[in-house]
């Protein structure tokens, strides 16, 4: 069953989150968690199993177009069609919130993510992402 993700699942949801690889030590990944609960412009929703949470993803909207991000499934429940049921999950949310494109980021060199959001239907868009962390001096 997909559902959003209640404030107490937050362990878990980190947890499944470290476990898939998502995160990186610049990301905060329960603040990350924090503020997709406080606000309604975004949701993590969340795949649950007699084994607790095996599955998240988390979209956003921006008033321009939906965002996703930390898409997981554990490992062991893998290869079932969980994660394209999350990744349309994600798509009707955004949708229900009147976004009209959606885009995700991948690393260029996770060719397992790529090759599964291509076998979704995303394509590689011709952009360049640009950025600077604001908590530098610099």
């Amino acid at each position: 069953m997909i559902e959003p993700a209640h404030v107490g699942d937050r362990d878990a949801v980190v947890a499944l989150w470290r476990v898939c690889g998502l995160t990186r030590p610049w990301n905060d990944p329960d603040a990350d968690f924090a503020l997709a609960m406080a606000t309604t412009d975004s949701v993590v929703l969340v795949a649950r199993a007699e084994a607790g949470i095996v599955g998240s993803v988390m979209a956003g909207f921006d008033g321009h177009r939906g965002w996703v991000y930390y898409l997981g499934v554990s490992p062991d429940a893998r290869r079932g069609g969980l994660g394209r049921a999350l990744m349309a999950a994600a798509e009707a949310w955004l949708r229900e919130r009147g976004a009209p494109k959606i885009q995700l980021m991948v690393r260029g060199t996770n060719d397992a993510a790529l090759g599964f959001y291509e076998a979704l239907g995303l394509e590689r868009q011709d952009v360049v992402t640009l950025g600077r962390f604001l908590n530098d001096p610099a």
